[in-house]
C-alpha cells in the first residue's frame, strides 16, 4: 500500500496548478490531505473519481475557506471516522480516519502557532490528542497517522535552528511533546529510511525559500511500532510543486 500525505494550500489552488494529473502519475492507493479550504460541494469529485479515487472523504471546518482534511482512496474503507469527538479539535476539521481491514489511515492537521491564542490553542489540542490516540491504539494498533504537525522534530529537521529557536513549529515545549508522542508507540518513516539532513516539506512563500531550500520538515507519517517490519519505503516529493508543502510518501506491505 503506497500513501501519500499533502497539505495542498487549498484543493482548489491545487487542482488549477495540476493537481489532479500529478496525482494519477503519483498513484498513491490511499492519500491523505491537509488544508483543503473548501466543501465538499465545492470540489470537483467527478473529476477526482476519474482520476482513480472513488472513495473520497471530506472534513471540512466549520469556517468557509480554512483548514479541512480528506482522504481519496482506490480502496474502499471498512469504516470512516469524522473527527475526534472532542468540540474544540473537530470544529476546525482537523481529524479524518478510515479503517483497512488489517490498518487505519489518519489525516491530520494540527494547528500553528502563529499567536499567543493559537499557541495556547495548539497545546491544548497536542495534549488532547495524545490522550485520544492512546485510547485510540487499545483497539487500532496498526494505526498510521498522516499529516502536518506543525512541528520540526529535531535540528535537522530545519534550515536554521538556531534563529528559528524561538519560533512556534520549533519551541523546545513542542519538540518535546512531538518526540514523546513518537516514543508513545509510533515510527518517524521518514527518518526510519533517511538520515540526510536538509530535507524538508515546506517552505515559506518569502525570500525564495524553496529556490534556496530554507525548509522545514513538518510534515510525517507516523507509523504505529506494530508496522514496523511491513514499510518498504518512505521519501519526501519536493519536485511537486502545487502548494507551500510537498507530499510525503509511506510504503507499506
Amino acid at each position: 500500500m503506497r500513501i501519500i500525505s499533502y497539505n495542498v494550500n487549498g484543493i482548489r489552488a491545487a487542482i488549477s496548478k495540476g493537481f489532479l494529473d500529478w496525482l494519477k502519475q503519483a498513484n498513491p492507493d490511499v492519500i491523505c490531505l491537509q488544508e483543503i479550504k473548501a466543501t465538499e460541494d465545492q470540489i470537483p469529485t467527478e473529476e477526482i473519481t476519474a482520476a482513480g479515487y472513488p472513495f473520497q472523504y471530506y472534513y471540512s471546518a466549520n469556517k468557509k475557506g480554512y483548514s479541512g482534511v480528506a482522504i481519496l482512496s482506490k480502496i474502499e474503507p471498512k469504516s470512516i471516522v469524522f473527527g475526534t469527538g472532542i468540540d474544540h479539535m473537530d470544529f476546525e476539521g482537523r481529524n479524518l480516519r478510515v479503517d483497512f481491514e488489517d490498518l487505519s489511515v489518519m489525516s491530520l492537521y494540527l494547528p500553528s502557532g502563529t499567536n499567543l491564542d493559537r499557541l495556547d490553542h495548539k497545546f491544548k489540542y497536542m495534549a488532547d490528542f495524545q490522550d485520544y490516540v492512546n485510547e485510540l491504539k487499545t483497539t487500532l494498533p496498526n494505526l498510521i497517522i498522516c499529516g502536518d504537525y506543525n512541528i520540526c522534530h529535531q535540528a535537522i529537521d530545519i534550515h536554521d535552528p538556531v534563529r528559528n529557536a524561538t519560533i512556534s513549529g520549533f519551541l523546545p515545549e513542542e519538540r518535546v511533546w512531538l518526540d514523546a508522542f513518537m516514543k508513545s508507540g509510533f515510527i518517524d518513516s521518514f527518518r526510519h529510511f533517511n538520515k540526510e539532513p536538509h530535507q524538508y516539506s515546506w517552505w515559506s512563500y518569502r525570500a525564495g525559500a524553496r529556490g534556496n531550500n530554507k525548509g522545514w520538515r513538518i510534515d510525517y507519517n507516523l507509523v504505529s511500532e506494530n508496522l514496523k517490519d511491513r514499510m518498504t519505503r518512505a521519501l519526501i516529493l519536493p519536485e511537486a510543486k502545487h502548494s507551500d508543502h510537498c507530499p510525503i510518501v509511506v510504503e507499506i506491505e
